[in-house]
């Protein structure tokens, strides 16, 4: 994904290639008035010890357990191929029953989903969080369910920190830059690091738009991408960050979230913005480090980046009911928490995000569910997005650096998110 790496996850190539054959089969029925589901899902292990396949075959075994007469065949596949490997089999007449996967809209817009009215319980469909649940939506109706969240938030280094001599976290523009220069005259290397590079410049540009007090869209979901705020965001950070020498020596165009991750972790970066699991990252190596909402314009930013990967149902095979009954199971709290425990991830229902404030063991995730209520997601509703975040990697990076030209290149994004909106909505 661009969604599941925004999620700091990889994924185990050996168990895809072992897996692979699997996903020849559409679901089916199986045998002796037995129907089966096929499911594809996507691993968000980082080695075979943590297999994402294990919790899948848990669940269905579980599952099976309690619904006589149905089978659940789970194939579960690196994040570097899943979304590839589902559009195949859709485009060969075999998709799956359910996929775990980044993205929804085209299967949509095509008409081949169920929506989530069809499938779940009214209670089920009540506990997701709502704000969540509304970035699942195209044209007003709900065809993903989210599966698994992030947000963001603030990292600093409380070592660093305390060697420039400053007390506390940065809550606007002007105590960022402030803290910076701090950094900068303590002759930390990276004072604040901005990965506009393509691996995550989406994310990165949208936490800063957020911060700038706009976004990608607006609350009526029209692409605001060259706005006022968004532009002169940039041109601050043109000028008053990247310009003043304050993003150090890596360069913003060019660098990756991995490589600021990294450099977090060998303690040469004093701000950042990042996920949970630059959590794990940051105590693995020792790193003493404090988290802090986004700072915004003129004070802490109103929202962040959310993230989600989602769950969809394919109309194909004709397995409405077996598949509602499967989904209502999966969205248990029990099965819920079974899985984001594991990944360090935030539910994304009521029941399991409550549950999971309530636990002391989980009490570094606090901060992050506080924030899920008021986040902003990708419009990944949109069929244009695929293009136009392709877009940002490949653009955005250069509106930062000497000469950069903010206006220009947000106005030429623009301009293509709306071409191909329009493109879309022609067909």
């Amino acid at each position: 994904m661009q969604r599941r790496r925004f999620l700091g996850l990889t994924a185990a190539g050996a168990a895809t290639a072992a897996l692979a054959p699997a996903l020849t089969a559409c679901g089916s029925d199986g045998g002796s008035g037995s129907k089966t589901l096929r499911v594809v899902a996507a691993d968000y292990g980082d080695s075979e010890a943590n297999n994402s396949q294990k919790y899948w075959d848990e669940l269905a075994r579980a599952f099976e357990a309690e619904n006589k007469g149905v089978k659940v065949d789970v194939s579960v596949l690196s994040w570097t191929e899943v979304d590839k490997k589902v559009a195949e089999m859709v485009a060969a007449g075999k998709a799956p029953d359910v996929a775990q996967i980044g993205a929804y809209a085209d299967f949509a817009a095509a008409g081949k989903l169920y929506s989530a009215d069809q499938l779940l319980t009214i209670p089920t469909q009540a506990d997701i969080i709502a704000q969540i649940a509304r970035a699942g939506e195209v044209a007003r109706v709900q065809y993903g369910l989210p599966f698994v969240s992030s947000t963001r938030l603030l990292f600093y280094n409380k070592t660093l920190f305390a060697k420039a001599g400053i007390a506390k976290a940065p809550e606007s523009w002007d105590e960022l830059q402030a803290a910076a220069k701090k950094l900068q005259t303590a002759g930390v290397k990276v004072p604040y690091g901005l990965p506009l590079g393509p691996e995550e410049a989406p994310a990165e540009t949208m936490m800063w738009m957020l911060s700038g007090g706009s976004g990608y869209t607006d609350h009526n979901g029209t692409y605001t991408i060259n706005s006022d705020e968004n532009v002169k965001t940039f041109e601050w950070l043109r000028d008053e960050l990247v310009g003043k020498g304050l993003t150090g020596s890596l360069d913003p165009s060019r660098t990756n979230r991995q490589n600021v991750f990294d450099a977090f972790c060998r303690g040469e970066v004093g701000m950042l913005n990042g996920h949970p699991t630059l959590m794990k990252q940051a105590e693995a190596k020792g790193i003493k480090y404090g988290t802090a909402p986004l700072p915004g314009k003129g004070g802490k930013a109103k929202s962040t980046m959310g993230v989600a990967d989602w769950i969809m149902a394919f109309k194909a095979n004709g397995h409405r009911e077996e598949i509602g009954r499967f989904l209502d199971f999966v969205y248990t709290t029990k099965n819920v928490l079974g899985f984001t425990n594991q990944y360090d991830l935030l539910p994304v229902t009521t029941s399991a995000s409550e549950q999971m404030a309530g636990d002391t063991r989980k009490k570094h995730l606090k901060p992050f569910l506080d924030q899920l209520e008021n986040a902003e997601f990708y419009p990944v509703d949109k069929t244009s997005w695929a293009k136009v975040s392709k877009a940002f990697k490949e653009k955005i990076g250069s509106v930062v650096v000497k000469g950069g030209d903010p206006a220009s290149v947000l106005g030429e994004i623009q301009r293509e998110a709306d071409a191909t909106e329009l493109a879309g909505h022609a067909k």
